[in-house]
């Protein structure tokens, strides 16, 4: 199957491959998506050592997921190295499962807010705990220019150029995840060295004006490629 599009515009590489899969003949470019790194920035604020927060749209079943097995298969073995940790989840439309799931002391579930940043700059750990879906991850982005250290499964950094270990933390088990997690909530240095590196990458690679840069770059390209000989 041939794609009838002059050129094909991919978000990452690895949708990129994906397509090329499925279409052999498609052209592509990768242009990839990108954060407001004036309004999602580092602000200062006081954090918690022991804290630890997620968002998303709650309605959307990949993040049911991720919440509930976080709750389920990952934080109660971090509360019992370190009781004191707390979970704040933001995101609109919870269900009525997760809600059910959140109820228990420590963990704060939000609901829709008019701004997310307050609640991640006051958290020491981003948790991206996803196991299914696709696509690419603006919530990653949003935390990373904030100067947050994060841990996310293979899945959930999926297509998003990160270094394991040094934009981010991986962990595909819950085990690993239980690990990392205290790993960061015990070590600061560590938690300020990830998230100096992580806004660095959108700074230099994802800003708006960088990405936009190359989404221009590749117009041009189509239209000289249209231009008769």
């Amino acid at each position: 199957m041939a794609s009838e599009a002059a050129r094909n515009r991919d978000v990452s590489e690895t949708d990129r491959a994906r397509l090329q899969e499925i279409a052999p003949g498609a052209k592509t470019a990768t242009v990839p998506t990108g954060v407001d790194t004036a309004y999602f920035t580092p602000n200062g604020a006081p954090t918690s050592d022991h804290s630890l927060v997620f968002t998303g749209s709650l309605d959307w079943f990949p993040n049911e997921d991720a919440v509930i097995y976080f709750l389920d298969q990952i934080l109660p073995a971090i509360r019992a190295a370190v009781p004191d940790t707390t979970l704040t989840i933001v995101g609109r439309n919870p269900t009525s499962r997760l809600k059910a799931a959140a109820a228990e002391p420590g963990v704060f579930l939000t609901g829709t807010v008019e701004d997310v940043r307050p609640f991640v700059s006051q958290a020491a750990v981003f948790v991206v705990p996803l196991r299914i879906g696709s696509g690419t991850r603006l919530k990653i982005f949003e935390a990373l220019a904030m100067g947050k250290a994060v841990i996310s499964t293979s899945v959930g950094a999926e297509g998003l150029g990160l270094t394991p270990g040094l934009h981010f933390l991986q962990a595909d088990t819950p085990d690993e995840f239980v690990n990392a997690v205290i790993s960061l909530q015990r070590d600061p240095a560590r938690r300020d060295s990830l998230g100096q590196a992580a806004r660095r990458l959108v700074e230099t690679h994802y800003s708006w004006s960088q990405v936009s840069r190359q989404f221009e770059s590749r117009c041009e390209e189509l239209l000289q490629s249209r231009q008769p000989a």
